[in-house]
């Protein structure tokens, strides 16, 4: 069965508001597990898991964005964060896609980092994390 590959991209743009709205992660889309732009697929489980930890962390301790996983100092903060997954969904009385994954928004105080956003050089969205490569079908 050939992956479905997913690239993070920014789905929204809100230029009165400097917003900047797009899936930060994605680990299942039309029900099945995605390869990401490192070629890497995480278990579904295991994925929802770790993004949804990292998720509710960042959002209690941080809140700041980065560009490029560098600078954070005067670049955006958060605004909005959603776990998107089938309970979730279901919860809500939202129906489900087939996508699961987390949703975010900034607000980009950076002009530079603003420009290049509404420019379309900087057209992607990134989550910055570890982990161990396995082969598939090895357990975790």
């Amino acid at each position: 069965m050939e992956q479905k590959r997913w690239i993070s991209e920014i789905a929204k743009v809100d230029e009165e508001q400097r917003l900047a709205f797009g899936w930060a992660s994605v680990w299942t889309e039309g029900d099945q597990a995605v390869e990401d732009s490192q070629g890497d697929v995480i278990d579904t489980d295991v994925a929802k898991a770790a993004v949804e930890r990292a998720a509710y962390d960042f959002v209690l301790t941080s809140r700041m964005a980065d560009e490029q996983h560098t600078k954070t100092e005067g670049i955006g903060r958060l605004v909005e964060s959603v776990v998107v997954s089938k309970a979730k969904l279901a919860a809500m009385g939202l129906e489900y896609n087939g996508r699961e994954g987390l949703w975010v928004g900034f607000r980009v105080d950076s002009e530079p980092t603003w420009n290049a956003i509404k420019s379309g050089k900087l057209k992607q969205l990134s989550i910055r994390g570890t982990g161990v490569r396995q082969p598939l079908g090895e357990a975790t």
